[in-house]
Formats: structure tokens, sequence, C-alpha cells
């Protein structure tokens, strides 16, 4: 209601005044013949004549007429004639504001320090007051109160009926950290936004008065009312949202799956995540996201994640903005990420923005806190295998802040006490350091920078130790031109490389390394023009530098001969521009171009084979050499990105994408699942780039006061030129390893549904997915060709899955997870006789991936225990108790065979054959 609740705080804060009327007059006087005219029209004229600004309750006079004739008097002297005879009162401070009551007038004279917000925890644009001991959250809860009521008057130089941009960041009231996501909006007339990665926000709306209202996940919903005279700024802080028990928050982007531009985007946060089991009792993203609809594995205890009938390489992984070639711990039973320093994290299956590029299937973004600005505090915990912790603070308080987390196993310790022998021998064993530091230096420019460093080494039974690493970083620079337009500048370097060593035998002692590197400049543009357009573009540029391999002799004893691969170089460069347009208040749309080019460089030496014929080392027919920094091969084209929302009603819509992406770089790999000695080729003249294309559409609809969200998506994807092998290829130390690879073609398709509660004792969501990804190798020789050139089920291909995550809170401290999850087997190729040649028994196997392992199902439980709340404690504790694999079942993660006494015989291999107990303590303070 217009003013209403500005007026009321002053009504309670207040004196009441016998007087009609304040001291301070208007500078201008007003003139006019006002004849039975409605007292919100008579308010208006008078604002028009004179510098003054009215509040009241719009139903204290929606039944007022005013019948007055003045000339030259001044704004006090005509409301006191105006209002005689009737039981309103009005008051004018020293800023030329107007208030009016009813029954009693107000003196809108406030203490000097009345808004005055605590030293640590203050709001922008509030004076500041010294303080020497800090706020409590009473206080700052206070403070947040008093800032809704507060109206704020921004900007000058705009002309009436014009529009003016505010902008600025909105952020945590503790620790100062940027809210993501949050939406902004007002109503009557409609005008919103969200707030970005940074927690920037822009919202352009018309001069004058609005009451902006303030809605995000894990934040108390608010409001700020400014009165907006031209372009200004805002910043605002707003408190963590708690929720009592039996109490139903609905209004957290409520209805941000139906109203929201974006399809195919599973948004998760922490909180969401922790509540999900997993096998040792820590909160690992990877699980979480594996538990969406559209997301799958190809077995247990593996993180490579098929997204939509898509292979693993085909999904870009972010950490901050650097690339991440292998995001897991542990054979895959843990995944690279530390929870701790976690803020949210983002896939987006389809609808892919048009600044991500590189990868044909999914982006997940994961974003880490900034860490707290206000004061020192961390967390950790204590599993099984693992142990964590975090530290965060201020460096320059309320300007920087720094976020550093360490994780480690100590799993040897458990292997050296099992009772078999061979896992008595064995060793496995990770850590993982994660950092960032940002700094505001002023208004416009602010910097974040981040590392992370994970290694991993194990030995299973063997003389043969394995170790990998991560390496990335990164820095960016964020400055602001205008409340319009910002920019972020972002460098960028990763590394992946592995190393394995056997040495038990001295003859054949070696050590095979590879590396993958690569170095990344990014700019990025966001543009705000008016309420209709937002607009992204930029430019980007990435050097790929991967060592293929290199064997060499360990000790003198050594007969191994050096194998060393040659480097391989390539540029990827892009450039690229969307534009969301809110048509009308039910459709928007987005368009988007990309444009890639790729070079392969030198220096190479590149095979030429004989055409018409199989590639082989026997069909070579010349071999051209590159210089360094030669281009060997240029690979460019569009990829557009469109997609379109319709609101049927206010609970429903209507979405549709279409979006084409490129991929210069592939994934070789002789598993069915990610394995730490996997490799990546670059596109060059004898390997093409894979190309995409996808086509989506899908009904969203609420139900249930926004309490219950349901959507139903489909899609159809196309993919050219992935790749595929033949039987037997050899893929590591590989020099022609073109000879063994063949370019196949791809279709997927499938049907997504999902219901979701995330409020209420009783949370949690359900989802169904079928869907079918199928290749095709019909080019080339004949020999060349797989199953006849037929179509067949991909290595990663199940068309049935059901997963069901449900929460029951009993308590603000106890609650209760199940998790249950149910696939279709991946397909594989059994052998199906024996036969002999020339005396030779040799296996005739079925048509690649015609027969299925056994379905998957397992259920998961876990019982969450919360400290006391009370608010003075050294730390708050919590524990989780969990069962993984409740049930026992042995789901086969593989299945092989073996020849014994003249016979084939066939073994199912399982992870976990057992239930698996888990216990953590979790910690923060």
């Amino acid at each position: 209601m217009k003013h209403l609740y500005h007026l009321l705080f002053l009504l309670l804060c207040t004196l009441a005044s016998g007087s009609s009327y304040g001291q301070q007059p208007a500078p201008k006087t007003v003139s006019g013949n006002f004849t039975h005219v409605p007292f919100e029209q008579f308010v208006t004229q008078v604002e028009l004549q004179a510098d003054v600004r009215f509040y009241f309750d719009p139903t204290t006079v929606d039944s007022l007429y005013i019948t007055l004739q003045v000339q030259d008097q001044p704004v006090a002297a005509v409301m006191e004639r105006a209002l005689q005879n009737t039981t309103l009162r009005f008051a004018i401070d020293d800023e030329n504001r107007v208030f009016v009551t009813a029954g009693l007038a107000i003196d809108p004279a406030l203490s000097t320090d009345f808004f005055q917000p605590p030293t640590a925890d203050g709001v922008a644009n509030a004076p500041r007051a010294t303080q020497t001991a800090a706020p409590t959250a009473a206080v700052r809860s206070r403070y947040v109160r008093e800032a809704e009521f507060k109206v704020y008057e921004l900007g000058s130089g705009g002309t009436a009926g014009g529009k003016a941009t505010l902008a600025g960041h909105l952020r945590d009231l503790k620790s100062g950290e940027p809210v993501i996501g949050a939406t902004l909006y007002t109503e009557g007339p409609s005008y919103g936004t969200s707030t970005d990665q940074f927690g920037y926000y822009s919202l352009t709306l018309p001069i004058g008065r609005h009451d902006i209202k303030i809605r995000g996940i894990g934040i108390k919903n608010t409001k700020r009312q400014v009165v907006l005279r031209g372009n200004a700024k805002l910043e605002i802080e707003v408190e963590e949202d708690i929720t009592p028990l039996k109490e139903v928050v609905i209004e957290a982007e409520k209805d941000k799956n139906v109203s929201g531009m974006q399809m195919g985007l599973e948004k998760l946060d922490i909180k969401t995540m922790r509540q999900v089991p997993t096998a040792f009792g820590e909160t690992d993203i990877l699980r979480v996201v594996l538990t969406l609809p559209g997301v799958k594995s190809v077995g247990e205890g593996n993180t490579g994640l098929n997204v939509r009938g898509g292979a693993t390489d085909q999904n870009l992984i972010l950490f901050n903005g650097t690339t991440i070639y292998n995001p897991s711990h542990l054979f895959g039973f843990f995944s690279a990420f530390n929870p701790d320093i976690l803020q949210t994290v983002e896939l987006y299956k389809s609808a892919i923005p048009a600044k991500y590029g590189g990868r044909l299937s999914s982006v997940l973004e994961i974003k880490t806190r900034e860490g707290n600005k206000k004061k020192f505090s961390g967390s950790g915990g204590i599993g099984p295998l693992t142990s964590r912790l975090t530290l965060e603070g201020p460096i320059v308080k309320d300007k920087s802040a720094f976020i550093i987390s360490g994780r480690t196993s100590y799993s040897d310790w458990i292997l050296r006490r099992l009772s078999n022998s061979s896992f008595r021998q064995s060793s496995a064993s990770f850590y993982d350091v994660s950092a960032h530091v940002n700094h505001q230096l002023n208004d416009k420019n602010s910097l974040y920078a981040t590392g992370y460093l994970s290694a991993d080494k194990f030995r299973l039974a063997s003389d043969t130790s394995y170790q990998y690493i991560n390496q990335n970083a990164s820095l960016k620079w964020q400055h602001n031109f205008s409340n319009k337009l910002y920019s972020v500048l972002t460098g960028a370097y990763s590394h992946y490389g592995y190393d394995i060593v056997s040495e038990k035998n001295p003859v054949n002692a070696s050590r095979l390394k590879y590396g993958i590197n690569q170095t990344n400049l990014q700019l990025d543009f966001s543009y705000f023009p008016n309420s209709i357009h937002t607009i992204d573009f930029g430019v980007s540029s990435l050097l790929y530098n991967i060592s293929p391999g290199s064997l060499t002799p360990t000790g003198t004893e050594s007969l191994i001969r050096p194998n060393i691969l040659s480097r391989e170089q390539a540029l990827e460069s892009a450039i690229y521009a969307s534009d969301r347009i809110d048509i009308s208040q039910r459709l928007s749309v987005s368009i988007g171009l990309r444009y890639s080019l790729y070079n392969a460089l030198g220096p190479r030496n590149v095979y030429e084979y004989a055409p018409g014929l199989s590639r082989s080392e026997a069909t070579i027919t010349d071999t051209v050499s590159y210089g360094s920094g030669k281009v060997l091969a240029t690979y460019h084209g569009p990829e557009y990105r469109v997609s379109a929302r319709y609101s049927v009603s206010d609970n429903s819509s209507v979405k549709a994408s279409y979006n084409r992406t490129r991929q210069y770089i592939h994934q070789l790999s002789n598993t069915a699942s990610v394995s730490p000695a996997d490799i990546w080729k670059l596109s060059d003249s004898n390997i093409r780039p894979q190309v995409g294309d996808q086509v989506s559409v899908g009904y969203y609809r609420n139900f249930k006061s926004n309490t219950i969200e349901a959507s139903v998506e489909t899609y159809y994807k196309w993919l050219d030129d992935f790749v595929d092998y033949k039987s037997g290829a050899t893929l590591i130390l590989n020099d022609h390893i073109e000879t063994d690879i063949v370019n196949a073609q791809g279709k997927a398709y499938g049907v997504e549904m999902m219901v979701k509660k995330l409020t209420g004792k009783i949370n949690g969501w359900v989802s169904y997915t079928y869907s079918r990804s199928l290749v095709q190798v019909n080019s080339g020789t004949t020999s060349d060709r797989i199953n006849g050139g037929r179509y067949y089920p991909s290595n990663f291909d199940k068309p049935h899955d059901v997963t069901l995550i449900g929460n029951y809170r009993f308590s603000r401290r106890f609650s209760s997870s199940l998790n249950f999850t149910y696939s279709t087997g991946r397909p594989i190729t059994l052998p199906l006789a024996k036969y002999y040649v020339a005396n030779s028994l040799r296996v005739y196997y079925s048509d690649r991936n015609a027969y299925r392992v056994p379905d998957y199902y397992r259920a998961d439980f876990a019982l969450n225990i919360e400290g006391s709340h009370k608010v003075k404690k050294l730390a708050h504790s919590s524990w989780t108790v969990g069962v993984y694999n409740l049930t026992g079942r042995r789901n086969p993660y593989s299945v092989y065979f073996k020849s014994e006494n003249g016979q084939i015989r066939g073994y199912k291999l399982s992870i976990f054959g057992q239930p698996i107990p888990t216990v953590t303590y979790n910690f923060k303070f």
C-alpha cells in the first residue's frame, strides 16, 4: 500500500502533536480551482506546483474529495484549508515531505542517530558512528528492520516521466559476502532483476517512488523504499534466514522455475546438498548432481557425469572460472571440492548461455564463498576417511576478505587394518587446498583471486604407483563503468597431469607421464540499457598445451626404451553476444550468438593417409612437418543460442530452447568410467571437432501457493564427429592415434519429470528420466563400420532412472534423510561362442553393446544431529550418522569374463556389496 509502512513506523516512533501542521513551509506556493477533485489527484497537482512529496495511506483518503480555490498560497495553508472538517492531520518536515495521518499529526523531527547503523554491519548510504563494542545480532536485525521503513531519496537530474537506473550490491549482513541469484522487483508497475555472481544488481525504474522487494534463497524477505530522481547506487545488506520448525517460507524465489527465463538449469546451494546422504558421510556435490534428472554415471564409485546422453568429456566443469579436468578423488569416491568453501553450484543442461563454449552437453559452474568481511570464523569436519578445515576473515574490514580450506584423507590407516592381504599391501590418499581472496579497490573496481591444488596417490596390491594432480589459479577484475554497464576481465590457468611409476622389477622399471595445460583470458560485459533488455557480450581466447605422454626408464638396469610423443598446441578463440528481451510480462526471449575459431598449432608432424582406405600404419602416404606456431588445421563456425518463455498463468509457463555447441578437445579412455589415466586429444587435420545441436521444450507448474514445483522437459540432440574406437584400440603412447579412432554420429532424446518440495518439515524431490543415447559409425571403409553401420547404445545409455530425495525434520536439532535411486543397467558386449581357427581358440562376441548388466538400485539413510542453538558458544557442532547402501545390494560395477579350464565364465564386480555405516562430526566457530 502506498507509503503505508513508512507512515506506520513514524507513528510508532515519534511523539503525537496537537498542532495541525509543521513549522517549515514549502518554498513554492500553490494556485488553482479544485472542484470535487479526488484527494490523490489533488496532491499530485500540489506536488507539480510546489517542491513537496506526499506520504499517506490511500485507504484513509479513498472517499475524500477536495473543493477549494487558492491563489499563491503556501502548502501549509492550502493543506489546513483542504483538511478542515476532517479527522485528517498533516505535518511537513525540513525536507518538504508532507505526511498525512488520521487522527493525530506527527512530529517529523527524529533524533540525529535514529538511523545510525552499527559499526560492523551498517548499510551503505546511511551515516556511521564510532562504537566500542561489536553490535549484537539483535542490533543488526533491528537495523535491517529500520532500513525497511526508511525512505531513500536517491539520484538527481532525472526528468518527469523518464527512467533512471538503480544499481549496487546485495550482501549478507553478518559476513559481508555477496548474495547470488536473489530477486529485486517492484509491483505496479512490474520491474525486476536478479543479482549476479558478485551480488551486483541493476534495475531501471521510472522516476518516482518505489517499494523494491527483495527475495532470495537463504535470506529473509525484505524491502527498500526509494524515491528515485536519477541514476543512483544503493548498497543493501540482508539477513540470513533461519526457518523455524513449523514455519513454511514460500517467498524466496517462490516462482523462479515458472517465471525464470532459463530452462535446463539446476541450481543447488550448500544447505540443500548437505541433506543428501553419501557413501562416507561427507557432502559431495557431484553425488548430489547425479540425483538430478538427466544426469547419470556409468556405475557406482564414479563421478563422471553423463548429461542428457553425452559423454563425460562433453561437460565443462568450472571452479571460479578455471577448468577442472579430473573432478574426483580416491577412484571417484570423493569429488575434488571441499564442501565448506562452496556457495552455489549451477548445472546448465540446455539453453547454455552464449558466454560458455567448448563442450557439447553441459556446463557445471561451481562458485566459492568470498570469505567473511566482518569477523574471523572457521568450520571443519572429521569423518571416517577424511578431515577438513576452513578459515576465513577480513583483511581490511568491509573491503577485503580471505577464505582458505584444506582437506586430507587417512585411508591408508584403514587399509592396513583390513583382513584382506591385498588391501593391506595397498595405499590410497589425497589432499586438496583451496584459497580465495577478494578486495574492493573503490566503488568501481574489485579484484578476486582463487587458487586450487589437489593431489592423489595410490597403489593397489602391486608395484605400480599412481599419482595425479590438479593445479588451478584465476584472477578477476570487475570494473563498473556505470550503473548500466560493467565488465569482468578473467585470467585463468589450469593444469592436470598424472605420473605412473613401476619399479619392482629393475629390468622393466619405468615412468609414464602425461600433462595438459590450459591458459585462458576472457573479457565479459553486462549491459542493462533499460528494463526490457539485458545484454551480455565478450571475447575469449584459450591456449592448450598438451604433453600426450612420455615413457622413460627409471634406474640403471631398466631396459625400457624411451618413448616421448610430440607436444600438441592449439588456440581456441571466441566472440559472443546475447540479449534477453522482456517483450511483455508473459513473454520473454533470449537470442545469442557465439562464434568460435580454432587453430591447431605446430610444431607437429602430421601423417597423411591414402584416401578411401582405412587408416593404419600401412596406409600412411606422407608426413608433413609444421614449425613452431604454424597453423596445421583450422575450424570455425557459429554457435546459436535461442530460448523463450511464455507464462500461461501466474503459476505455470512453457519454455523452449535451441542451442548449437562446438567442442575441439576429446577425452580418450579405454574404460567406461572416468580414469585418472585418461588422456585428452586436440582436434587436428585428422580428427574433426565435435558439433552438437539440442532442442528442448518444457512445461513448469507450481502448486499450493508455490510450495510444490513440478516440471516436465523433453529434448532431442544431434551429435556429429564425436570419437569412438575401433576394436582393440591402443590409446596410451600411440603416435598415430587417429588410426584407432573413428568419427561417430549420435542422437540422444528423452523426457525428464521432477516434483520438488523444499519447504516444511517434509521436503525433497522425486524425479524420473527416460532417455536414450545412440551411436552410429557408418562412414569410412566397411572395416571401420561398427555393427554394420547401424545405431547401437552408447556405453552410458541407461533408459530408465528414478531418484527420490526425502528429508524429515523432527525438530530444530534432529532431522533425517532418505535417498533412493534406480536405473537401468548399462550396455556391455558379451562373448557368445568360441571357435577354432588353425587350431587356435577364438571368441565370438556379440554386436557392440547389445546386452546390459543387471539393473541398479540403492537406498541410503542419514540422521543429522545439531548441537544446541545457543548464541554464545565457542563452536557450533553437528553430527551426521548414516548408512550407505542400506539394503546391502551388490550392484554390478562391471561384468567381466575369464577363460577357465576351457570354459568362459562371467563374473560381476561390485564396489559396495554391503551396508556402509558412517559417522561425521562437523563444527563451526
